[in-house]
């Protein structure tokens, strides 16, 4: 029985030399490994050299917001109405002062206002140049300017249409055109032909409606 004990006394023994064994072969084996990477890294930094961070600038996330849509028929359409508004058929004859410039001033319009405007007393704010444009062109380019003109407040503009010297016959006939087109908007007040240092037969000045 005694002697039994003893057996499983180094039985244990053994057992737990064995255990510490084994842990100090893992040890050992880690210690190794660590050794071995770090060797690894000393060789990588030494083969790259130096390194050094890249600059960079602040960035700031921006959400993509949907474009809004373009309503391109409406644009159609309002370029269309401008057109159909703007009659090559109306007669001015009527409506303008027989004076040599046949100058136009709507009802209810003094007749000291277009002699003001043709003195100078306002000042010309903008001006469009509708010279060498087909007749078409000229007319959609002079609704434009008038509306945009008068959404922003100004009130004078000089309006240029040639002398028609490069039609056939020398006749001017984007000038008759666009007095008429003029006369049938109701954002204008009056005008007259400028004076020569302004363009003369080749330009009208404008007195537009406020807004």
């Amino acid at each position: 029985m005694k002697s039994r004990s003893l057996q499983d006394l180094e039985g244990m023994k053994r057992a737990v030399q064995e255990k510490l064994t084994r842990q100090k072969l893992e040890r050992e084996e880690a210690l190794r490994l660590e050794r071995l990477r770090s060797a690894e890294q000393d060789l990588f930094k030494k083969a790259i050299g130096v390194v050094k961070p890249l600059a960079s600038k602040p960035r700031v996330e921006l959400k993509n917001e949907p474009s809004a849509p373009i309503a391109s028929q409406q644009i159609k359409d309002d370029k269309n109405a401008l057109r159909e508004s703007l009659s090559d058929e109306f007669d001015v004859s009527s409506l303008l002062d027989t004076d040599d410039a046949l100058s136009f001033r709507r009802p209810g319009i003094g007749v000291d206002v277009t002699k003001k405007l043709r003195k100078g007393d306002w000042s010309v704010q903008a001006q469009i140049d509708l010279h060498g444009l087909r007749r078409e062109e000229a007319r959609e380019t002079l609704s434009e300017f008038i509306k945009d003109s008068v959404k922003n407040g100004v009130r004078c503009v000089r309006v240029i249409h040639g002398k028609g010297l490069g039609s056939p016959g020398k006749n001017p006939v984007l000038k008759s055109k666009v007095q008429s087109w003029l006369i049938q908007k109701k954002e204008i007040l009056a005008f007259v032909q400028a004076k020569p240092t302004q363009g003369g037969a080749g330009a009208m000045i404008v007195l537009l409606t406020g807004r």
